[in-house]
């Protein structure tokens, strides 16, 4: 049976739970299921009753001695039950050694195959039957494990080249890329490869890119700015660069609680950082510092739309006198809605989760400004983006530009 009624796993809970002594092997084994199956039942059920998941069922009462009156035999009988209890305890005191050696083992995110490795490299302090019953796991399972060991190596070391290739493109990314970035890099250099082969080679020697952080909001609204429309309508792309740009503001954690903040302004055809301003504060001149180095970047600024959230700073009248005097025409999304903002965000996102790399903040004032610095000038010339199909912000344009040379001869 692939599905089994309410009630007849409530039965199978109820024997089980009320049969002194029984195992989930021998319950299981009359009931023409699967010994984890029926484990399952039980486990919820007790979490269900609020129960412990370890609760023990009803022991199986005490054997009593049989009165006699020959004083030896009482005494071979006392005998036989601390050998009993002898042989309880050692049980016992295995189960816990092993228990002990398999936390130290295994690391929190260890699969399950792991634990076939925690057996083989114990069966020879430990009975395998008895490790197999610690960690849960099927000793057939185990000895099929065991029989795959040579295919197993044959193909770690078939891995190991093309993992020194992945390892490679990995520490020249400074140890960010996930196996999208690192298959694109590959192809890049001729190697005919599959992502997913890919992503399985890296889990395998453990090399992994770096997850995102929790985002903090920084956007304070001014309630006196003057309403501008949505010009983008969560469309953050375009046809040629300068035609459309974003800009955001992020914060940039120091140690003792203190902060830098960081503007910038992308260009949507290439998500290229053309401006970006640090602070140690989130006035106007932070947002307007970004822009104008957005200006000094392209030329000039004359007839692209700039899109940003509705933080203070951008409905300042200081910035948007500095936009107007750039030619620059203004777009913002609705109050409270990152998504109307999100490419900004994504970009921010990034650039803490592969700068921070995990860590709380950035150290001091001057350690933080030389690394964002360094990753936001190799961002724009060398680290692929999803975006441009893998092409860093440059190589992108660089192409467009030659591609449109192309045509016009």
């Amino acid at each position: 049976m692939k599905d089994y009624s309410d009630e007849f796993k409530a039965d199978a809970v109820a024997l089980y739970e009320s049969t002194p002594g029984a195992t989930y092997k021998s319950i299981a084994a009359d009931q023409g299921i699967k010994r984890a199956t029926l484990r399952e039942w039980v486990l919820r059920d007790r979490e269900r009753r609020g129960a412990s998941a370890t609760a023990a069922k009803p022991a199986a009462p005490p054997r009593e001695a049989m009165p006699s009156a020959d004083p030896d035999e009482r005494v071979r009988q006392l005998e036989a039950r601390v050998a009993e209890l002898e042989a309880s305890e050692r049980k016992l005191a295995t189960e816990r050694d092993i228990l002990r050696k398999a936390a130290k083992y295994f690391r929190r995110d260890e699969l399950v195959i792991s634990r076939f490795q925690f057996v083989d490299d114990h069966r020879d302090t430990y009975e395998v039957k008895r490790l197999c019953q610690v960690l849960d796991v099927n000793r057939s399972s185990y000895y099929k494990w065991l029989a795959g060991a040579r295919a197993r190596a044959a193909r770690q070391h078939q891995d190991r080249v093309p993992a020194q290739e992945i390892r490679q493109v990995h520490g020249k990314s400074g140890g960010t890329y996930g196996s999208p970035r690192v298959t694109a890099e590959l192809r890049e250099q001729g190697r005919q490869v599959n992502e997913k082969r890919v992503a399985q080679i890296m889990r395998t020697f453990s090399i992994t890119g770096i997850r995102l952080r929790r985002r903090v909001r920084t956007t304070v609204p001014n309630p006196a700015a003057q309403p501008v429309p949505d010009l983008f309508q969560r469309n953050f792309t375009a046809t040629e660069p300068g035609l459309k740009y974003m800009g955001d503001i992020t914060y940039l954690p120091l140690e003792n609680g203190e902060f830098l903040y960081l503007a910038t302004v992308l260009d949507c055809f290439s998500r290229k950082v053309v401006g970006w301003s640090i602070a140690d504060h989130m006035r106007t001149d932070l947002v307007a510092d970004a822009l104008r180095m957005a200006a000094a970047t392209r030329g000039n600024l004359a007839g692209p739309v700039f899109h940003s959230d509705h933080g203070a700073q951008y409905g300042s009248r200081a910035f948007a006198g500095l936009c107007n005097q750039l030619g620059v025409s203004r777009s913002m999304g609705a109050v409270g809605t990152s998504a109307d903002n999100a490419a900004c965000e994504s970009f921010h996102a990034s650039l803490k989760r592969e700068t921070l790399r995990g860590a709380h903040d950035y150290g001091d004032a001057g350690t933080c400004r030389r690394m964002v610095f360094a990753w936001l000038t190799r961002y724009n010339t060398r680290r692929r983006h999803s975006a441009n199909g893998h092409l860093s912000p440059n190589e992108y344009e660089h192409r467009h530009h030659t591609a449109k040379l192309t045509l016009a001869a």
